[in-house]
């Protein structure tokens, strides 16, 4: 049984998401906090598997809340809920240690899905915070048609120590920027000008030298390695 703690300001929003999960025979809500600060008291004394955490509440909001978890041993994973839009929101979350980021519009049957999915290690992103992760990541420029860019393949390293098995390549950086901003292989084998096939060779090396089983969690680990 997947342990559910709701971190929310709206009581609606809050009882809405109780019926619906209690439903779910391996999920059980276990509490609600309305502000950062009940939350984290209700973490202390529910020890939930799941915190879902809205980002804009009183008292303490979410980023202050995350801050707070991120020194204990032993916490919940955080799957963020929230009806904010903002992209930049979805970088900091993820840095300071949210497992999942989600927009209140999600089909229910999504979220169910994914409070299981982060409950079991993994991470999971929504697509449109998935593109705003690596949105502003420097993809070198195109070079003109007929000169080949200047060294490809050549090494780059990741910053702020993120070690990755082997550096990735600057083709494979520019890979895994536009995975992040969810394009298909066969888009970016469009941008790139090169053939799907090699897209999905330079995918399968980007999961590999990151250690990541898909792209959400590349984008995820670029994040919170300074990849991005």
């Amino acid at each position: 049984m997947i342990r559910v703690l709701i971190a929310d300001d709206h009581p609606v929003v809050r009882q809405g998401l109780r019926t619906f999960l209690d439903l779910q025979d391996d999920l059980d809500v276990v509490g609600e906090a309305a502000d950062g600060a009940e939350a984290l008291a209700l973490v202390e004394s529910l020890a939930p598997d799941v915190l879902l955490l809205d980002l804009r509440m009183p008292v303490l909001d979410g980023p202050g809340t995350l801050a707070r978890l991120a020194g204990r041993e032993g916490g919940p994973r955080v799957l963020v809920l929230t009806s904010v839009g903002d992209p930049e929101d979805v970088a900091p979350a993820l840095r300071a240690g949210a497992a999942g980021f989600l927009y209140k519009d999600v089909d229910p049957g999504t979220l169910v899905q994914a409070i299981r999915t982060v409950h079991g290690g993994q991470v999971l992103l929504a697509p449109e915070a998935a593109g705003a992760v690596l949105s502003a990541a420097p993809v070198a420029p195109e070079a003109p048609a007929g000169v080949a860019p200047a060294d490809p393949a050549a090494s780059v390293p990741p910053r702020r120590g993120a070690g990755p098995v082997a550096p990735l390549t600057g083709r494979e950086s520019q890979v895994l920027a536009l995975i992040a901003s969810g394009r298909s292989n066969r888009e970016i084998a469009r941008e790139l000008a090169v053939a799907e096939k090699t897209v999905k060779t330079h995918v399968s090396n980007v999961l590999m030298k990151l250690g990541v089983q898909d792209r959400t969690q590349a984008a995820l680990y670029a994040v919170r390695h300074g990849l991005a």
